[in-house]
């Protein structure tokens, strides 16, 4: 892959770096290197998440034809590769709501758990684990209905909670995530292989953890629960405050044998990125894979970083790209809005940047959704908020709003990749030449 002059194309530059890093993170590339051989007995496979269709093609091609494979894998809607889709392989997958679980996800979770039982020492259970799997892994603990699921992580994504708050909750209210579904595959070896979209690739928060110990506690669940001020019903509370809804723990022997295989993460991608600007004679400088926070709020510090280079050349001397990852929050004060952290972190990076000259912006999310729209992110230039007031539009209105979708949409600066098939969290790259 070669990217476009970033002096005469910024644009088609940053585009190209977002399209190295989703390739470096594509199952297809990396997952062959983590498979186990085929067992004595028989393999299952059991999965859930964004990447989740794109898993298991890669592995039903990966797999010897005369082992005996079989499963079931859900997905996003959307999300299941054409090829697969037009040709399926010898592992199901089927489709649910994200980031809010819906009925199919449910029977999906109901599903996968029925295939547990029965398994025995001489089996394998493949775990295809990406983000985006909380949500899709729907199955309530007893008591929890999908209704009260779903208003509680409704109530959770606008809460601006960071995502291993979100996910202490959501397993503490499910009968198969925090290690709950590598518990029911027991005798049977369980191989976990993981597409990270989180900070600190926590195998434990990566899809809330379905098959690792959880280390996470119901106290910890009511905590989180009242700091940010979500109401749950009595059923749910008792099961939180009397510990019926604890999950398993380290050092749980039914997790004895079991491995976690990370095929995927944000550095890596970074990384891939960094390398397709240098070979493009820019030089490349990665923050971290791990950068949380108001969405609007890092793209300040962003911006900061930015104009202090195209100044005054520190810390790093033009022409340079600034890549960064992680998850960054939105905290939602207005209905109506449209957008996602991507979007809301360029707008509040535009409104600091102030038209700086020479610098270029994409952020976009990996998995080509940026919340529940049809774009992964956007792109800002120098001249944004000048084509912006020129049509009409505030910046800072639109901040206020949560409404970034709709500020860029009409300049024609979205970014829409359509569904990926993997998803590495949140990337963003400042072009400052």
């Amino acid at each position: 892959m070669t990217a476009p002059s970033p002096h005469t194309d910024p644009r088609g530059f940053l585009r190209a770096l977002y399209d190295a890093a989703v390739a470096r993170a594509l199952p297809a590339q990396t997952l062959g290197a983590f498979l186990p051989p085929p067992p004595r007995g028989r393999t299952l496979v059991l999965g859930a998440g964004k990447a989740g269709g794109a898993m298991a093609q890669a592995l039903d091609a990966l797999w010897p034809a005369d082992a005996p494979l079989s499963g079931l894998v859900v997905t996003r809607y959307d999300h299941v590769p054409p090829g697969y889709r037009a040709k399926p392989g010898r592992i199901e997958v089927v489709e649910a709501a994200h980031p809010v679980p819906d009925a199919a996800g449910r029977q999906a979770a109901q599903r996968i758990a029925a295939l547990t039982q029965g398994l025995t020492a001489d089996d394998l259970v493949l775990c295809l684990v990406s983000g985006g799997g909380s949500a899709l892994l729907a199955l309530p603990a007893d008591g929890v209905t999908l209704e009260e699921k779903q208003a509680i992580n409704k109530a959770l994504l606008k809460s601006g909670a960071a995502i291993d708050e979100m996910n202490c909750v959501r397993k503490h209210l499910s009968a198969i995530k925090g290690g709950r579904l590598a518990a029911m595959c027991a005798p049977a070896r369980v191989v976990t292989l993981l597409v990270s979209d989180v900070p600190g690739d926590s195998p434990e928060v990566i899809a809330s953890g379905p098959t690792v110990p959880d280390a996470t506690t119901c106290a910890d669940a009511l905590a989180i629960l009242a700091r940010y001020r979500i109401e749950v019903s009595a059923p749910a509370r008792a099961g939180l405050e009397s510990g019926a809804f604890e999950t398993p723990k380290p050092g749980d022997t039914r997790f004895a044998g079991h491995e976690v295989r990370m095929i995927a993460t944000p550095q890596q991608s970074l990384e891939a990125a960094a390398a397709l600007a240098r070979a493009a004679g820019i030089e490349a400088h990665i923050l971290g894979d791990e950068i949380e926070g108001e969405s609007r709020e890092v793209g300040k510090v962003h911006a900061a970083l930015a104009r202090q280079v195209a100044r005054r050349g520190q810390p790093f001397r033009t022409p340079c790209v600034i890549l960064s990852g992680g998850e960054t929050t939105v905290t939602v004060a207005s209905k109506g809005g449209r957008g996602g952290r991507a979007t809301e972190f360029l707008l509040g990076c535009a409104l600091a940047l102030q038209g700086q000259p020479g610098v270029f912006v994409l952020a976009a999310d990996t998995d080509g959704i940026d919340g529940v729209e049809d774009n992964a992110g956007a792109i800002v230039t120098p001249d944004t908020l000048a084509r912006a007031e020129a049509q009409g539009l505030s910046a800072r209105d639109r901040l206020d709003r949560n409404d970034a979708y709709n500020f860029f949409a009409p300049l024609g600066d979205l970014v829409v990749p359509g569904p990926t098939f993997t998803n590495v969290n949140d990337f963003r790259a400042l072009l400052v030449l």
